[in-house]
């Protein structure tokens, strides 16, 4: 399963009309939207990216769109991999392990002030 934002942009005289079609649509979900700059967000979803595109451009050819275009996809199958490979890592760096390894040569990035206080 795949899910996408969409931006999609009218002008603010159309907003109306653009979101009910977003509404009603079996498309996409509204999600907000901006009348004074014309802009709306909604979600699409697919089982895989042909079926997302075919999606957007439905979405693109809408009454009253201006521009519709893809900001942040989410991909099932990736987001899995990428579990199952930080699952296999060690999540101790070689080199913490390392004996030759000096402490004024770890960089630490954090903030334990917050932490400890």
């Amino acid at each position: 399963m795949n899910i996408s934002s969409i931006v999609v942009q009218c002008k603010s005289e159309n907003f109306d009309k653009v979101k009910e079609w977003c509404e009603k649509s079996d498309i996409c979900d509204y999600h907000f939207g901006d009348k004074a700059k014309g802009k709306i967000i909604v979600t699409i979803e697919g089982e895989d990216v042909g079926e997302e595109i075919e999606k957007l451009k439905q979405i693109q050819v809408a009454p009253f769109v201006i521009a519709a275009d893809m900001m942040m996809t989410y991909q099932e199958d990736m987001l899995d991999e990428e579990i199952k490979n930080l699952q296999e890592q060690d999540p101790v760096p070689a080199f913490l392990n390392d004996p030759n390894t000096k402490a004024e040569d770890i960089v630490y990035h954090g903030d334990l002030k917050k932490k400890l206080i």
